[in-house]
């Protein structure tokens, strides 16, 4: 999934992922109801953050990782289409799998 923009900094593009649409026991959940998930796919990483020095250090997320964030972490955007998400690397809690 290629979009056409590039992240400044230490931000991370992520995707989220959707919500279960039904509880274990079979319930299905209406959209009102569910809770906007907090696992998502990144899609770009920008080149890192600079320290006190200037040296860059890269980040350690990229793209394609499976991440879990904060439930209010990043900014909403809509990008070539897509519902997006550009949050900082440290809004992001760890990656899974």
């Amino acid at each position: 999934m290629a979009i056409n923009f590039r992240p400044l900094h230490d931000r991370v593009v992520v995707k989220r992922l959707e919500g279960e649409e039904k509880t274990k026991g079979g319930i299905i959940i209406p959209d009102t109801a569910k809770e906007k998930p907090q696992e998502g796919l990144v899609i770009a990483v920008g080149p890192g953050a600079r320290d006190d020095a200037g040296k860059l250090n890269a980040l350690d997320v990229k793209a394609g990782d499976r991440v879990l964030f904060g439930k209010w972490s990043g900014t909403e955007v809509k990008i070539d289409g897509q519902d997006l998400l550009i949050m900082k690397e440290s809004d992001i809690m760890g990656i899974v799998g």
